[in-house]
């Protein structure tokens, strides 16, 4: 990996600042972090040159991590106004890379598809590159098992259609390829705290968010189809991309703060 620092859930890591303002609290279920291998040369194009990607090694070639990530918010709330809660399905697409101003590992996100009305608010007012989408879940979780017995996602009528199926052993990982250890990876993969992205206008938007230590299962792909990975050459078409891992959670709280700020005037 182009890393070789160990990492790990550090108290700072993991500290909460408070919400308060817009800031919003929402759980979200049937959370997956599906991670595909892509050709570095391929995603590079989508990022600005201020971020490296993180890469690692797997059969003798590198790769980059992008993970497609389908979950349920299931109370979206504004924490100055708690009583109105919004529940809808979202997908997010981000690429895992270090920001070279300040050493931090973090998510560059390509888009994110939202199934609600309120995508246009971060859309139009943000200019997030947030997009309107139909999106079903079609989930049974045995809490006995503590595992998903069925997970389907489908999202259409999008700029990012996908359909996924996925397994879940209900058990923890021990490894992750290319990882010189798991916690590294964990780190990694489950826990970037700031986001950025290519606004609308060009120009680069970030944001940040909180969440606890993840404590996920390891799920295996049945189907996985991502017509976005398609378009942007980093799959053949009508072909599944290479998979690194399945993460699988069925339920977590997040904290997102708010508003997005800009950062940078954008593409260079």
């Amino acid at each position: 990996m182009n890393q070789t620092i160990p990492l790990a859930f550090t108290g700072d890591l993991l500290c909460r600042q408070p919400p308060r303002g817009i800031d919003v609290d929402t759980t979200l279920a049937h959370f997956a972090i599906i991670t595909c291998l892509v050709d570095p040369e391929l995603v590079r194009p989508q990022i600005h040159p201020r971020f490296h990607l993180d890469l690692i090694e797997h059969e003798g070639r590198e790769w980059a991590l992008l993970s497609v990530v389908p979950f349920v918010d299931q109370d979206f709330r504004f924490v100055n106004v708690p009583w109105l809660k919004w529940r809808f399905g979202q997908t997010n697409y981000r690429v895992y890379v270090t920001d070279s101003e300040t050493g931090e590992h973090v998510a560059w996100f390509i888009g994110t598809s939202l199934d609600s009305w309120t995508v246009s608010i971060p859309h139009y007012l943000w200019k997030l590159p947030w997009h309107r989408a139909r999106i079903r879940f079609d989930c049974s979780f045995d809490a006995d098992a503590q595992c998903y017995s069925t997970y389907r996602m489908q999202t259409s009528n999008s700029w990012a259609d996908a359909e996924v199926e996925l397994t879940d052993t209900g058990q923890p990982p021990t490894e992750l390829t290319g990882f010189d250890d798991l916690e590294t990876g964990l780190v990694i993969l489950t826990h970037p705290r700031k986001g950025f992205y290519y606004r609308r206008d060009g120009r680069i938007g970030s944001y940040a968010i909180w969440h606890d230590r993840l404590q996920t299962t390891v799920g295996h792909v049945k189907t996985a189809r991502f017509k976005l990975l398609e378009r942007l050459g980093m799959v053949k078409a009508g072909e599944a991309p290479p998979i690194h891992s399945v993460l699988i959670q069925n339920q977590t709280e997040f904290t997102i703060y708010l508003p997005p700020r800009i950062v940078d005037r954008g593409r260079k």
